[in-house]
């Protein structure tokens, strides 16, 4: 179920030129260890001045929009949740505009679901996400990605953008983090 619904909004995507990645727990299933997750999230890149064709794309998914005012939400929150009513399966559409997230979007890695090449974060670029998210949940999938993944992870790239991040107010100490969770 949940192949199909990624396979189809991959294609769709790419369909209607939208770059897009896929993020979240979805990608932690990837690259760490199995674990429960009722959601699909995506990284869009786009901003929210093509909401109206976002919203186009998740009708002909068949996916429901579920805020009251989708177009205040996203505005507000750069995120248009809905959900596939046969499986209730939550997919999150979250527009981008910033330099790292462009980045992160071109060095998807294309992983074949029903022979379909859908792009999902790249390991470094999921860590980079966990690490802002910063919840429990995110830092226990960071080591777990690490343990599975540390020969083969590109470190200084993710210290290069935890630096950037570290300047920003609500990040600081992002790097340190990072440090400690490398030491275990």
């Amino acid at each position: 179920m949940i192949e199909k619904l990624l396979h189809n909004i991959a294609q769709t995507l790419d369909e209607k030129n939208i770059p897009y990645m896929i993020i979240g727990g979805q990608a932690v299933l990837l690259y760490g260890s199995p674990r429960l997750t009722r959601d699909i999230d995506i990284t869009l890149g786009v901003d929210t001045d093509k909401f109206l064709l976002i919203t186009r794309i998740c009708r002909e998914l068949g996916l429901n929009i579920l805020p009251e005012n989708p177009e205040d939400f996203v505005k507000e929150t750069k995120v248009l949740p809905t959900d596939e009513p046969e499986s209730k399966m939550r997919v999150d559409f979250i527009f981008s505009f910033t330099p790292y997230e462009t980045q992160a979007i071109q060095r998807a890695q294309k992983v074949l679901i029903n022979n379909y090449p859908v792009k999902f974060t790249s390991c470094e670029d999921l860590i980079i996400h966990k690490m802002i998210a910063a919840r429990a949940i995110d830092i226990e999938d960071v080591k777990k990605i690490l343990i599975k993944n540390k020969n083969s992870i590109d470190i200084e790239y993710i210290k290069r953008w935890l630096i950037e991040f570290n300047q920003i107010p609500e990040h600081k100490g992002i790097l340190e983090k990072f440090e400690i969770l490398l030491s275990l």
